[in-house]
């Protein structure tokens, strides 16, 4: 079973909301990536992905686990002698935006044709998102062993004779 870890370092952008524009003249609307930060960001872990992995393509079903960490924000710390300190009232987690769908997509997008063929090859994905400096993210793609039912039959026979 082959695991791959990638770390992407970079303020983490998201990716899938979607603007629509007409040009006079043509017939079908222009479509482009809401975010104008996303593009470069999925070239980064591209990137980060060709000088940390650069081996073959991961065949088969894959699952991955993301932990995307952005910096907190100065409100979060004190002032004056307890400046550097983090505030009782600073949130554990980050619960404002952007989303952690819309995080993963831009990750499954920059890894897409680098990693892997296609992110439709991930069946499993687990994500959180942490205050934490720098901004990067931490990627953990691995191959499932059970390509076939019979290969996850077989697995399941072997549990239980244990």
């Amino acid at each position: 079973m082959t695991s791959v870890k990638i770390v992407a370092h970079g303020d983490p952008q998201p990716a899938g909301s979607k603007k629509a524009y007409n040009i006079p003249g043509q017939q079908y609307p222009v479509i482009v990536d809401a975010n104008p930060k996303a593009k470069d960001w999925k070239r980064l872990i591209a990137a980060a992905c060709a000088e940390q992995y650069g081996g073959p393509f991961l065949e088969g079903a894959l699952e991955m686990e993301l932990h995307f960490f952005q910096p907190r924000t100065k409100g979060h710390f004190g002032t004056g002698r307890n400046e550097g300190l983090l505030k009782d009232s600073a949130p554990a987690y980050p619960t404002i935006k952007p989303d952690i769908d819309k995080l993963s997509r831009a990750v499954l997008d920059g890894l897409t044709g680098q990693l892997y063929r296609d992110d439709a090859q991930i069946v499993r994905k687990y994500a959180e998102k942490h205050y934490g400096e720098p901004g990067r993210v931490e990627i953990l793609v691995t191959q499932i062993a059970e390509r076939t039912i019979g290969d996850q039959t077989r697995a399941s026979q072997m549990c239980l004779a244990a």
